[in-house]
């Protein structure tokens, strides 16, 4: 029997070791549907709600697996739906291999239906690499290279594929002119930084007496080597939103996340220092680091393309982070005197108190900070969990204490709406027997969240461990948007805008065959916890939470404190509730336990 190009390109997939496609079929892409019949469904075809929604799970099964993502889509309006979560891929950089659609070759240029110009939609989006094919001899050439584009650079690519031409026979490539053989594979090199450029980094690391380090998802895997280096130079480490997970929260000098949505303790050392080492992370808001001039800096990337970008820094190492700090070590003096790290880690130790004690503080009905710290508690030890943007991103990076083993991410970059229960489909393919939880505010699960729980349903009995649980922030409100029109615009509240639609998520969650509970009882969340942790079963925690308590910043400025002022004058709906949880909230980051 003859093979097809659709043929090849599922035989290539699965000799990558591709296992899973995240999918929505339409006609554009008949013939790879109807290869995938003959190829027994392998590798899997894993069928979303939405195109956008695969490529969010693509993106969740990559980060998580930290192997190539594949997702597919018909022409037209497929192609379209996939682009957020692409975008969401580039801005994260995270690898990705997008399959799409086209009208057949002989309606390209005869304004056909669902005909555009795909070439030029992706060109941005997956600018590493995009080509359509054509004729069956561009492959393998064209499969292998978007997907060792998309290693190298951490980026989504694509190829587009004209309906007729997944229907072809396929004929591999010749040895002749303008044809293109292939091979399988790549092995991957490790960038080992200039010797000299060591030997300057570690001059200056030596020669500060209060080093702070920054780290983001690009120092992952080196938790050894990050913790010598710290302890040798008696240092303290904030970590960027997507280092997150990198280090474990239970050493006693990480301080934690950096930024608006950062802890005390980080803002207290960015503020302090008089050195900064910065590895494997682009985090983007300079006002969170140290004041200019104040701080020498060293930076460590493994990429060129975006060192140097966020800080003057006096010296900027391109090199592997694990090689880089191998290298580094030797050449770093002990720091005799540990007055800063004591104070990095006093500093840590009143964070955590402050934010348990904010956590526990009573609100109506339920305090949001209180849903992430109850599940702190209890997190199983080898848990995967995603947030998605908007308030859950606030609590996600201040109230769960990541432990050694756990992961975690949300849409860093982007910051886009939506991503956190595909993420944890995705994470699902990548280790389906570890528990997932998703944190998702009731906007995102309105946008795109119920519907994904149906694919939930359908898939969950595949996997190992059932575990999988999805805890809706119930405020009936954009939350993260309301907040920031109060303290960045001085303006109140817009309800029209606002407002959502009030939802019982958790008797959704049961209609389709998951556990659903409710809670607006404060002391029944721990209780809440344990029974979705143990349903055996996918389960939704429907918390109804207040959208009055703040998201107070690690330093709030006198225009924020003005434009939050200002709005509560000019007619909120919240404003007596807002300014009670804001006077609570700010008394319990300065007296941490003296107010309830």
């Amino acid at each position: 029997m003859t093979e097809t190009v659709a043929d090849v390109i599922l035989k290539r997939l699965r000799v990558w070791g591709i296992r899973q496609v995240f999918g929505y079929s339409g006609d554009g892409i008949n013939g790879l549907l109807s290869a995938w019949v003959r190829a027994d469904d392998a590798p899997q075809f894993v069928q979303s709600r939405h195109e956008e929604m695969s490529a969010f799970q693509a993106v969740g099964y990559a980060k998580f697996s930290g192997e190539v993502g594949v997702c597919a889509a018909t022409s037209g309006p497929g192609g379209i739906h996939l682009l957020n979560g692409l975008y969401d891929a580039k801005l994260d950089h995270v690898p990705v291999v997008a399959l799409v659609g086209q009208t057949e070759r002989s309606a390209i240029g005869g304004a056909y239906q669902q005909e555009i110009d795909m070439h030029a939609l992706f060109k941005d989006v997956c600018s590493g690499f995009v080509q359509m094919c054509t004729v069956p001899e561009q492959l393998p050439n064209l499969l292998d290279r978007a997907i060792r584009v998309a290693q190298a650079e951490r980026a989504p690519t694509a190829i587009i594929f004209p309906s007729d031409v997944l229907e072809l026979e396929y004929e591999p490539p010749a040895q002749a002119f303008k044809q293109v053989p292939s091979s399988f594979g790549v092995e991957p090199g490790t960038p080992v930084p200039d010797e000299g450029a060591l030997a300057r980094a570690a001059d200056i690391l030596n020669a500060g007496e209060r080093v702070a380090m920054l780290i983001g998802q690009g120092a992952r895997d080196c938790v050894p080597e990050l913790t010598e280096v710290a302890d040798i130079l008696g240092a303290g480490c904030a970590k960027a939103l997507l280092g997150r997970d990198v280090l474990p929260d239970t050493l006693p000098w990480v301080t934690g996340s950096v930024g608006l949505i950062g802890t005390t303790a980080s803002h207290r050392m960015m503020t302090d220092c008089d050195t900064l080492l910065t590895v494997g992370s682009n985090f983007p808001y300079s006002q969170f680091l140290p004041p200019f001039g104040q701080a020498r800096g060293v930076q460590i990337d493994s990429s060129a393309k975006l060192i140097g970008m966020r800080y003057p820094n006096e010296l900027n190492v391109v090199g592997d982070a694990r090689a880089t700090l191998r290298a580094l070590i030797p050449m770093l003096d002990r720091k005799p005197d540990r007055s800063w790290r004591e104070k990095v880690e006093a500093d840590v130790s009143r964070w955590w108190s402050t934010a348990e004690h904010q956590a526990m503080t009573a609100a109506d009905p339920v305090n949001p900070m209180r849903i992430f710290h109850e599940f702190s508690l209890r997190a199983p030890s080898d848990s995967i969990v995603t947030a998605d943007s908007g308030s859950a991103a606030d609590w996600y990076a201040r109230h769960i204490v990541f432990r050694d083993g756990m992961r975690g991410s949300l849409s860093g970059t982007l910051a886009t709406m939506g991503p956190a229960v595909p993420y944890a489909i995705g994470a699902k393919w990548a280790h389906p027997g570890r528990p997932t939880i998703a944190f998702e505010g009731d906007g995102a699960m309105q946008m795109n969240g119920l519907a994904e729980m149906v694919t939930v349903a359908r898939y969950w009995e595949q996997w190992d461990n059932p575990t999988f649980v999805v805890a809706v922030l119930h405020n009936n409100d954009l939350n993260q948007v309301t907040w920031e029109q109060r303290a960045m615009s001085g303006s109140p509240k817009f309800p029209p805008s606002q407002t959502l639609p009030d939802v019982d998520y958790a008797a959704f969650a049961r209609e389709i065959g998951l556990t659903g509970i409710n809670v607006d009882d404060p002391d029944r969340l721990g209780e809440a916890w344990d029974e979705a942790l143990a349903a055996g079963r996918p389960a939704l925690l429907d918390v109804r939470c207040d959208p009055t308590v703040p998201p107070i910043p690690p330093h709030s400025t006198r225009e924020q404190a003005k434009a939050l002022s200002e709005a509560l004058v000019k007619g909120d709906e919240d404003a007596w509730d807002v300014a009670k949880n804001v006077a609570k909230h700010s008394l319990e980051q300065f007296l941490p336990g003296r107010h309830r």
